[in-house]
């Protein structure tokens, strides 16, 4: 239960985050967005750490360097959002990360990437992602024209 909290806590506070960060970029500029946002995200998160947590900052063990990276990906995926954002709107945007980030999550699953236990893909996770693409493009339904076309702001 506590997981499924936390879950939910984790998309609300992404939904939030990358409006607010759209709303800064339209001021500022993304990379400065992207920058500011990391920058306090780090400022946040160091006190806790030196209060919190008993390990040296730098004492990286025997993790995989490659997992080190996340920290460009995080760049990487604060700007695409805010310009996602800014460009098809919050929640057509938010919609398709979701489903990007279920379909790469059933990948890592069903193939054991980075050391995950391998959980069987089964016609079902598809399904699920088929149902979702297509709640998607229900979404969209454009009614204006009388036509049923799905309309995308590509600007």
């Amino acid at each position: 239960m506590q997981g499924i909290l936390l879950a939910i806590i984790s998309g609300i506070f992404i939904s939030l985050q990358t409006v607010f960060n759209t709303r800064v970029s339209e001021k500022f500029g993304s990379w400065a967005t992207t920058t500011l946002v990391l920058g306090l995200g780090f400022l946040t998160s160091l006190p806790f750490f030196m209060v919190m947590d008993h390990t040296s900052l730098f004492s990286f063990g025997k993790v995989n360097k490659l997992y080190l990276f996340s920290g460009l990906l995080g760049v990487v995926l604060v700007f695409c959002i805010m310009k996602g954002i800014s460009l098809l709107g919050p929640a057509y945007s938010i919609s398709i990360v979701l489903i990007s980030q279920i379909t790469l999550a059933i990948l890592i699953d069903s193939f054991g990437w980075f050391g995950f236990e391998k959980v069987p893909l089964t016609h079902y996770k598809i399904l699920g992602i088929f149902l979702m693409v297509l709640g998607v493009i229900v979404f969209k339904w454009n009614k204006k024209s009388g036509k049923g076309t799905v309309s995308v702001n590509t600007q």
